[in-house]
């Protein structure tokens, strides 16, 4: 085996590894970072597969974009779902 097809198989397994990580995590934050992980295995196993513009592209958008509107998404939806039982928001609603 050469030591390139060692690094793919091993990469393989290491996507598969934090793939059923993100699967079984709960909590959306926690996901949204191991799923920058996985983005980040992702673009090391299409650099082993001599796929450079797919890296990349997972790089900037598995890695980073992804997360990132999901970490966003999930602040709003909280401030939202804060204010909404905090009364400030229902308070105010209900004055109209």
């Amino acid at each position: 085996m050469t030591p390139v097809g060692l690094l793919v198989d091993l990469t393989v397994l290491l996507v598969a590894a934090v793939a059923t990580v993100a699967v079984r995590t709960h909590d959306p934050v926690r996901q949204a970072v191991v799923l920058s992980q996985l983005g980040l295995l992702l673009a090391l196993l299409f650099t082993f597969l001599q796929a450079p513009d797919v890296a990349l592209s997972q790089l900037a958008v598995g890695t980073v974009v992804t997360p990132l509107l999901i970490m966003l998404t999930v602040r709003k939806i909280r401030r939202q779902t804060g204010s909404a039982t905090g009364g400030g928001r229902r308070g105010r609603g209900g004055n109209r």
